[in-house]
């Protein structure tokens, strides 16, 4: 059973003291140049305080929700058996984090069944706190709204696209997208950090934001953040009658932005527009 506000509240909280715990830790290391290992390929980067943050997140989510699952992006699947499922990304934009770049975070969403009822987004090193409930959508404890530009040539756009992957699948047509976006938009930035990007979007300091390879920790939270703050996230690849934060890619806009219109949705094949 999905819980009713207050419970959902409570389990945002949760994932506030589980975020701030590992603040201390990623502050203190931040430009310090840690030692970075690879996981997939060099794109992949971890460094030893991904997977200390983990593991202090896993120990506040077993002590205050004792048998939910915690999905971890280094850890895996761990904890008991409940219903309560909880989607972990230690450090969203490694790679930033292990140069000394300001745009990485902590990420946790938390899902019940089919819904997704509570979930953070932790900037340490402006010690933001990007909360979303049931109850709607905050940064610092103030309710935030999506709302910004209508259209591409007003709008800034944060992407990861094209990727090496996206690359891999076709370069040319790969670019040419790329190209009609940058020549659409008034700004095109890549950050590094899905979770911060879809934060940023909930709040309305970014305008639209498009990934095409992502992972459940990536967005749980910022999924959640933009469509408690009144803004629109669209799954992109997922399978037919899968889960939201399951699907592979995804394309997110404050309120009011023309989807429908926007060169973004070509680049990101979306013809699901208005639907």
């Amino acid at each position: 059973m999905n819980p009713d506000v207050p419970a959902s509240r409570e389990l945002a909280g949760i994932a506030e003291l589980a975020a701030r715990a590992t603040g201390d830790r990623l502050r203190a290391a931040f430009r310090s140049r840690p030692e970075v290992d690879l996981k997939r390929d060099i794109h992949d980067p971890v460094t030893e305080h991904d997977r200390a943050a983990e593991e202090t997140i896993r120990e506040v989510l077993a002590e205050q929700t004792p048998g939910s699952v915690v999905v971890g992006e280094e850890g895996g699947v761990g904890g008991g058996d409940g219903d309560l499922r909880w989607f972990v990304d230690p450090i969203d934009g490694t790679a930033n984090f292990a140069v000394g770049l300001p745009f990485f975070c902590v990420s946790i969403g938390a899902a019940i069944g089919g819904e997704l009822v509570a979930g953070v987004v932790y900037d340490p090193v402006r010690d933001d706190m990007f909360t979303a409930s049931l109850d709607g959508a905050t940064c610092n404890g103030e309710p935030i709204r999506s709302r910004g530009a209508t259209r591409d040539d007003a709008a800034v756009v944060a992407t990861s696209y094209p990727s090496a992957h996206d690359l891999s699948l076709g370069r040319e047509e790969a670019l040419r997208r790329y190209g009609r976006v940058v020549d659409a938009f008034a700004t095109v930035r890549r950050p590094g950090s899905a979770a911060l990007t879809l934060a940023h979007v909930a709040a309305g300091w970014l305008d639209v934001a498009y990934d095409s390879s992502i992972n459940a920790w990536d967005i749980a939270a910022g999924l959640l953040l933009v469509r408690q703050a009144g803004g629109t996230y669209v799954p992109l690849g997922g399978e037919p009658g899968g889960n939201d934060w399951e699907a592979p890619g995804y394309l997110a806009c404050v309120g009011g932005f023309d989807l429908a219109g926007s060169v973004v949705a070509e680049a990101a094949d979306y013809k699901g527009a208005g639907a």
